[in-house]
């Protein structure tokens, strides 16, 4: 199995930028594609992006399309989320997750198909 720690979370005003890291150890990293979710107060938690085992593949949310950029290390074992032009409304708990299957062709949105999972980093964004 994998471990994974999310870090970089913070308070940030309007229109600001965060950068998350999701370190990961134990097996091969480069054997799980990697999402980003996030969980705001009262929410569901939902897919905001995510990376192929390669990193060749990306897919984002159109929340956060144009504004977020994932981005992946595999030798250091590091998934990144660059997130610009941030606005209250992303204000949550974002976690990083680790995809196993290896069958799976297309990037996965589903919370359940990640088997993995970080203990989440927050992030605020003040108006």
């Amino acid at each position: 199995q994998v471990q994974l720690v999310d870090s970089g979370g913070g308070l940030v005003q309007t229109g600001g930028s965060l950068r998350l890291s999701c370190a990961a150890s134990g097996r091969t990293f480069s054997n799980y594609a990697v999402g980003w979710f996030r969980q705001a107060p009262g929410n569901e938690r939902e897919f905001a992006a995510g990376i192929s085992r390669t990193g060749v593949r990306t897919y984002y949310a159109d929340s956060v399309k144009g504004r977020f950029t994932i981005s992946r290390d595999n030798a250091r074992s590091t998934v990144s989320l660059q997130m610009n032009n941030l606005k209250p409304e992303d204000t949550a708990v974002y976690y990083c997750a680790a995809d196993s299957a290896i069958f799976r062709s297309s990037i996965a949105l589903k919370q359940g198909d990640y088997d993995y999972w970080g203990q989440g980093t927050q992030v605020t964004v003040s108006s």
